[in-house]
């Protein structure tokens, strides 16, 4: 059985920016051939910057 070699990409971005990131990601990495991948959108809790201590959307 033959893999396809496989890459991961994590990115957090504020809700409002969340659909076109999706579309950005999309049209990126859309061959229309197997192994195009998936994402994944989750929620996050809480984001905290540790430097500043600013935490939610500034902290992204």
């Amino acid at each position: 059985m033959d893999f396809l070699p496989k890459i991961k990409i994590e990115t957090a971005v504020p809700d409002n920016v969340k659909d076109a990131a999706v579309a950005a990601i999309i049209k990126a990495a859309k061959t229309g051939k197997i192994g195009d991948g998936k994402i994944f959108v989750s929620s996050l809790e809480e984001v905290i910057r540790i430097r500043t201590e600013e935490k939610g959307d500034t902290a992204v």
